[in-house]
Parts: structure tokens; C-alpha cells; sequence
């Protein structure tokens, strides 16, 4: 597997080895041991499948507190996904990275906990597929405006499909005092 650091610590891209012929291929999608060693937790509790037309952008999410980690993948069709640092004190707060996630390329995302993540469909739809390392509380759900111009996510649509939550959600500076989760480092 072929692991690719990104700008912010702790969010990974990952390229699985893909095994093909004339039948096909095969690919192993997660291996408990081998991504513990990349410091991928090996306990998921909740997988969960979407399927969005073109242009439908879902994000930015996050759960504070019972924050989930999330390793991501597309099974068809073509997204741009995104991970946001929005932990309170990290030296790259409000910084955000990144990728072209396709069933062509295969490619994986580690989003961990305490990240807001989302992403757009880019191809004309998608069925995204991600394991998440807590349950879902909407007790605890929160969203980001998509398009907050301090982040400055460069999106590569221009209308965006968003639904009624994400579309009002506000910007990182005027989220509510204790909302976001806290940077401890190490």
C-alpha cells in the first residue's frame, strides 16, 4: 500500500495495491494490523453508504463531543473530498486538504476524529462508502458553512446541491463557544 502525508498531521490518502487480469481485480480494503501501524485506529463501529447525483455537496460535518474518525472511499463514480482542522489551539486550525477519490483510483482518506469532513460529487454521482470509529449522535452533530471564505476549501463545482442543514450552516468564527472540539497534542 502506498501512504501519502498530507498538509495537515494525521490525514492520509491511501492507495491500496490493487491486483488485476482480464477477470477483474481484487483489492484488500482494510486490514486491521496494517493500518493500526499507520495510526488508523482497528476499531470501526458503524459503516455507512451514500449515493449522490453530480454536484451534490455534503459537508462540512463533524461530531463534538463523540468525534468519529472516518476512512472514506468511493465504490463508484468520482468525488472531491475534503478533511478541515477544527480543533481549537492546533497549529493548523481552520487549515484544510484535499482529494480525487474514484472507483478508477481506488484510493482511500483517512478523515480522523475531531476533523470536519465533507465532500462534492464530481462525476455524474457517486456511492461513497466510510467507516466511522464512533456511532453517529446527532446529539453531538455539527456542521460548517461549505464555502466559508476564511477556510477557502477551492471547490471544483460552481452550484453546489446542499442540503437545507448545510446550507445554513455558519462559518467557523461564528461557531458557539465550547462547540468545537480542543488540540492536545501528542
Amino acid at each position: 500500500m502506498n501512504v501519502l502525508e498530507t498538509d495537515l498531521p494525521g490525514v492520509l490518502i491511501l492507495e491500496p495495491r490493487v491486483f488485476g487480469d482480464d477477470r477483474g481485480f481484487f483489492m484488500e480494503t482494510w486490514n486491521g494490523r496494517r493500518y493500526e501501524d499507520l495510526g488508523i485506529p482497528n476499531r470501526f463501529v458503524q459503516d455507512n453508504l451514500s449515493f449522490s447525483a453530480h454536484g451534490v455537496l455534503r459537508g462540512l460535518h463533524f461530531q463534538s463531543p463523540q468525534a468519529q474518525g472516518k476512512l472514506v472511499s468511493v465504490l463508484r463514480g468520482e468525488v472531491f473530498d475534503v478533511a478541515v482542522d477544527i480543533r481549537t489551539g492546533s497549529p493548523t486550525f481552520g487549515r484544510w486538504t484535499g482529494v480525487t477519490l474514484s472507483a478508477e483510483n481506488k484510493r482511500q482518506f483517512w478523515v480522523p476524529p475531531d476533523f470536519a469532513h465533507g465532500f462534492v460529487v464530481t462525476g455524474e454521482d457517486a456511492l461513497f462508502s466510510y467507516k466511522c470509529t464512533d456511532y453517529y449522535a446527532p446529539e453531538h452533530d455539527g456542521s460548517i458553512l461549505w464555502n466559508d471564505p476564511e477556510i477557502g476549501i477551492k471547490w471544483p463545482v460552481g452550484d453546489a446541491t446542499l442540503s437545507g442543514k448545510d446550507a445554513a450552516a455558519p462559518p467557523l468564527a461564528a461557531m458557539p463557544e465550547g462547540s468545537l472540539p480542543v488540540y492536545r497534542a501528542g
